[in-house]
């Protein structure tokens, strides 16, 4: 092996790394992340980066064992239970609401 497949494959594993440490910080798989960073090294760290991720999505309590879970989630991972569409939905850590304006709202009919 030529010291140049060497310094290849540790820029490949480094990349891998840093797409997988992101991608795992987004709320997505480590695993997924590191291949695809990995495998195309420069677009796939780069495409870890812009990936949107679930951290600012409604949150839904489960109702076997009461993790939060995303809203779209249809089956709880930790106990197995299967989720019908909540009544209630939880902004995540974080978010705060947005305020209606106070001179929002439909105009009035005094002409």
């Amino acid at each position: 092996m030529g010291v140049s497949f060497v310094f290849f494959l540790a820029i490949c594993t480094l990349f891998g790394i840093a797409g997988g440490l992101q991608g795992r910080a987004k709320g997505s798989s480590f695993l997924l992340w590191f291949m695809i960073s990995a495998g195309v090294p420069l677009f796939g760290f780069i495409a870890s980066i812009v990936y949107p991720g679930r951290e600012d999505e409604l949150r839904r309590r489960c109702d076997g064992c009461g993790r939060m879970l995303p809203i779209t989630d249809t089956m709880c991972m930790r106990c197995g239970t299967d989720l019908p569409f909540p009544e209630v939905a939880y902004l995540p850590p974080g978010v705060r609401p947005v305020e209606e304006s106070p001179t929002a709202g439909p105009p009035s009919a005094a002409g």
